[in-house]
């Protein structure tokens, strides 16, 4: 009878296989076909692709792209084709179709498109995309699908101070939440991996993946701030999370799935609110109690 391999030691061999993969792409080339430099984490490279061109305005709010229109695209080397991406576009409605249909042409497939906001103007919507391949011809597909919109490519992703301060007590939130935050484009974000590991397609989908739950904190004065982000959740943890949401005054903008193939299914909930940042950050806890994220 064949010996099994144990969970932990294959999960490692697919986790040494990837690296070595990485080992191989040229990664400058990829910067070069989408025009922005990445962010790496743990061979996964990551583009910031926000619309700072636009001015959406929510409740009498001005978004920064940070808080709700921070687009993305990440790489993730795979055994057999190149690399698998996946990432979150930030589109106005004229711009759906036109980008949607580069995109197809290009082998790159859709996964999502939905709101993130309710009554948002501009009203914004979200295309979720996933391909596999070369990785210097999926940035190339995803560059020339965004030549149908005004996304600025000029400058960096990021150009704003990473360590400017924010006008909340980012202690306390901090603790509250149990995480440690970070500034982003005058936007206190955190990122709150799940528990159990997460795959698609048999791949391993690590939270700079898409995968985390996101939290985000744009103050407004006076101690308030705006939040908004995505909750990641089973089935299971959907109703009791969005109570826990409603029961501290925190709206739900949106239910949906963002992938096709991912284990275990996963549904990811958008939220809004403006008030005393401290008081939300203890609603958003209340709700992070329902799910199983994994412990700081």
């Amino acid at each position: 009878m064949p010996r099994l391999i144990p969970l932990a030691i294959l999960g490692l061999s697919l986790m040494l296989s990837s690296q070595s993969l990485g080992a191989d792409i040229d990664w400058s080339k990829v910067d070069t076909a989408l025009g922005k430099t990445a962010t790496a984490q743990n061979d996964v490279h990551r583009y910031g692709i926000p619309r700072s061109d636009l001015k959406v305005t929510l409740d009498g709010v001005t978004i920064k792209p940070a808080l709700a229109l921070g687009g993305w695209v990440a790489f993730e080397p795979a055994a057999t084709d190149g690399t698998m991406l996946m990432g979150d576009i930030v589109l106005t409605e004229n711009e759906v179709t036109p980008v949607m249909t580069k995109l197809l042409q290009s082998g790159i497939e859709i996964t999502a498109l939905h709101n993130h906001l309710m009554r948002a103007t501009p009203a914004t919507f979200y295309m979720h995309v996933r391909g596999h391949g070369d990785p210097v011809k999926l940035a190339t597909a995803i560059r020339v699908a965004l030549a149908e919109t005004k996304t600025p490519f000029d400058a960096p992703a990021g150009s704003a101070s990473q360590t400017d301060k924010v006008d909340v007590d980012t202690d306390k939130l901090d603790q509250v939440l149990r995480a440690k935050g970070k500034v982003n484009g005058g936007v206190y974000q955190f990122s709150i991996p799940r528990r159990e590991p997460v795959t698609e397609n048999g791949m391993p989908v690590p939270p700079v993946m898409g995968t985390g739950t996101v939290i985000n904190f744009q103050p407004t004065g006076a101690g308030k701030a705006a939040i908004a982000g995505d909750f990641v959740v089973t089935a299971e943890e959907l109703n009791p999370m969005i109570g826990a949401l409603r029961e501290n005054g925190i709206e739900v903008a949106a239910i949906h799935s963002h992938m096709l193939e991912e284990q275990p299914r996963l549904f990811f909930v958008h939220f809004w609110a403006n008030d005393d940042a401290v008081k939300l950050a203890n609603g958003l806890r209340s709700a992070l109690d329902k799910m199983a994220v994994a412990k700081s």
